[in-house]
C-alpha cells in the first residue's frame, strides 16, 4: 500500500537520507554530492509557491518524493518537477501515486504545465515522465554537473 501526503519540515531528514542513496548510486540525478536537512530544509523553502509530496508504506517507511516548483519568475504557469524513489523500490506505483496527487495540486495552484530535465542517460527517468504523458521539448547539451562530469539533459513538458 502506497499513501501520498503533502511533505512537511519534520519530513526532510528522511528526504535526505533517500536522496543521499540515489546520489551514491549514481547515474540518475545531477545531483553528485550528499544533502542534508537543512539542505532540504532550505529547498522547501525557497519557493513559497513549490509544492512537496511524499510516498509513504504502510508503516509510515519512505518511498520517494515528489516536488514542484518555479524555476523562472516570469513563467508563473510553468513548475519544474522533480521525482526521487528509494533504490531498488522503482516500478511499484509509486512515481504514479506521487503524480497523480503533484498534477492535482499543480492544476489547483494555476499551473498550466509541469516542465522535467532528465538527463539523457537516465533510462528510469526518461520512461517514467513519457509514461505520465510528458512530451518532449527540447534537449541541453553539455551540462556541466557539480562534480566536473558532462550530461545532456532533455527537456519534457507536460500541459495540464
Amino acid at each position: 500500500m502506497i499513501h501520498v501526503r503533502r511533505a512537511g519540515p519534520l519530513d526532510a531528514g528522511a528526504m535526505a537520507d533517500l536522496l543521499n542513496e540515489v546520489i551514491a548510486r549514481g547515474g540518475t540525478t545531477a545531483l553528485t554530492t550528499p544533502v542534508t536537512r537543512t539542505d532540504m530544509l532550505e529547498w522547501m523553502e525557497r519557493d513559497p509557491l513549490s509544492i512537496w509530496h511524499i510516498a509513504e508504506d504502510g508503516a509510515g517507511g519512505l518511498l520517494g518524493f515528489q516536488w514542484v516548483e518555479q524555476h523562472d519568475p516570469q513563467r508563473r504557469e510553468r513548475l519544474h518537477i522533480a521525482t526521487f524513489a528509494r533504490v531498488g523500490r522503482t516500478g511499484l506505483g509509486i512515481g504514479s501515486a506521487l503524480f497523480a496527487a503533484t498534477r492535482e495540486a499543480a492544476r489547483e495552484a494555476g499551473a498550466r504545465e509541469i516542465e522535467a530535465e532528465i538527463r539523457a542517460d537516465n533510462a528510469g527517468g526518461l520512461a517514467y515522465y513519457q509514461s505520465r504523458g510528458f512530451e518532449d521539448a527540447g534537449r541541453r547539451e553539455g551540462v556541466l554537473l557539480e562534480d566536473g562530469s558532462v550530461v545532456d539533459k532533455v527537456v519534457k513538458i507536460y500541459r495540464l
